[in-house]
């Protein structure tokens, strides 16, 4: 008799959701879904608010990436008002990012996506967990991890207000000056930084290159897919998290299209299902093919898997190193391998840290210069950053008073969401067979959407014009007595 395996809730994530798996009569899977059933409604919530208010209202989205809707929504109200920020407060944003991106992937590595590998993705599943790691490697390493957040997000809340929900970025700059003392923190906790990203390397070279069943696993064809890739690139095509342009990449690894963001409604469009929340961008100019890779597919994938394909090279010169190698123990670019995010995050943690005390060592960023004054009347506007999650857009449209009367948001779970779809049906068919399921292998199709580290209550949204909510009432017993609709 046909099987349905519910993993509900899914866990080591942000937001909530749920994995659905059909059986046919044969034990085999006839499919996988990746459901999320939370609704986010932010776009609404936002019209009629002034639109200064937008870096504060979007980063309540979020409580694990705050600082990526406060940036985008910064530099979309750069855009809306036509002004250009001074040099030192781009300096001031990028610092802070880069701070923001270095902590951000030290809390998925060690404490969301690490487990999986250092516990061992069959083990306990008491196990897998931050303890469970610090069982592995020791107290002391829990204490070093947790030390350098600390004072990663302690330099957050000095320059952006709060390290939750920032109030550093204004329309033309920045609402603080930076100290010289600041900067000089900044700088000492950068060269900690730098050590730390090299620390988290070895360990990953310990623990997973050189363990062959891990390695096995990483580039087997449970976790494949041949996409496009997307990230956000410098003028030499290296990645960068704050600025540039937006490079992608086909399958192949060849250049498909380079634009601003401010044309990414003539590169993407948004597919809809009825099993989920969650929309599915694909590429305009290839189309919607289902959920199929290859070049006829117009499926992408954002995150630190994609921006290192859609990238030429780091910017900074131990990421750069670490860069090659990556690509030289997977068999050349692109990497196709869905665990290989973790790595990749690595890498990316190695240069935030470079990047921070690139920025941190310049004296031009404790300059007064920290604002251009915007007069233009305002219309319309479209901010992009990389969050540590992919790339994430936000636009807004407003009247001349500069009151929202649109707002679109595309975040990078939602960027990802057709691969990740895709990775977990394709995770549950491979590891699954003739009915033989138990909680390491539901644990190793987990594995498959943990990988891109993402956040549900930023990606999910209703389906165009209708908000289908229900409720279910349930008694004592737990029987259901009435469902109620709308």
């Amino acid at each position: 008799m046909a099987q349905k395996i519910v993993i509900d809730p899914i866990t080591r994530l942000e937001g909530h959701g749920k994995i659905s798996i059909f059986l046919d009569d044969t034990g085999n899977v006839e499919r996988a879904y990746f459901q999320v059933p939370e609704l986010r409604g932010f776009e609404k919530f936002c019209e009629g608010r002034p639109a200064e208010d937008m870096p504060q209202i979007t980063s309540r989205i979020c409580g694990v990436c705050p600082t990526a809707h406060h940036m985008a929504g910064t530099k979309a109200l750069d855009d809306l008002y036509k002004v250009e920020p001074t040099e030192t407060a781009k300096k001031i944003r990028e610092l802070v990012y880069n701070t923001f991106m270095l902590e951000d992937h030290a809390l998925h590595f060690f404490f969301l996506g690490g487990p999986d590998f250092v516990t061992g993705p069959d083990a306990p599943k008491a196990d897998r967990n931050i303890l469970g790691v610090l069982q592995k490697v020791g107290l002391d390493v829990g204490k070093k991890v947790i030390g350098m957040r600390r004072e990663l997000r302690e330099l957050i809340t000095e320059m952006g207000g709060k390290v939750i929900h920032p109030v550093l970025g204004l329309p033309g700059g920045v609402s603080k000056q930076m100290k010289e003392e600041v900067r000089q923190r900044f700088e000492a906790v950068a060269k900690e930084g730098i050590n730390f990203a090299l620390f988290a390397l070895k360990i990953f070279d310990d623990v997973v290159l050189a363990n062959s069943t891990y390695l096995n696993l990483i580039t087997s064809d449970a976790y494949t897919h041949h996409t496009y890739y997307m990230g956000l690139v410098d003028e030499q095509n290296q990645v960068n998290f704050y600025d540039g342009k937006i490079r992608v990449v086909a399958p192949n690894g060849e250049e498909f299209v380079k634009f601003p963001a401010q044309e990414y409604l003539n590169q993407i469009l948004e597919h809809v299902e009825p099993w989920s929340y969650v929309k599915f961008p694909y590429l305009k100019n290839v189309g919607w093919d289902g959920f199929n890779d290859g070049n006829g597919s117009g499926i992408y994938s954002v995150a630190p898997l994609a921006r290192l394909n859609a990238a030429e090279g780091m910017a900074t010169p131990q990421a750069e190193e670490y860069y090659k190698r990556y690509f030289e123990t997977l068999g050349g670019k692109p990497v196709h391998f869905t665990l290989a995010n973790h790595w990749a995050r690595l890498v990316e943690m190695l240069y935030a840290a470079e990047r921070m005390l690139e920025l941190a060592s310049d004296s031009e960023i404790t300059s007064k210069h920290i604002r251009a004054i915007p007069d233009m009347t305002p219309k319309e506007g479209i901010g992009c950053v990389e969050a540590p999650r992919g790339t994430l857009f936000h636009h807004y449209q407003t009247d001349e008073r500069g009151v929202i009367q649109k707002a679109n948001l595309i975040v990078a779970t939602q960027n990802n969401a057709g691969r990740i779809a895709m990775s977990v049906d394709k995770a549950a068919r491979s590891l699954i067979r003739d009915g033989h399921v138990d909680d390491g292998i539901l644990n190793k199709v987990e594995m498959a959407f943990r990988a891109y580290d993402p956040c549900h209550a930023c990606a999910t949204h209703a389906l165009p014009g209708e908000m289908p909510l229900y409720a279910e009432i349930y008694n004592q017993k737990g029987e259901l007595i009435r469902r109620i609709t709308r």
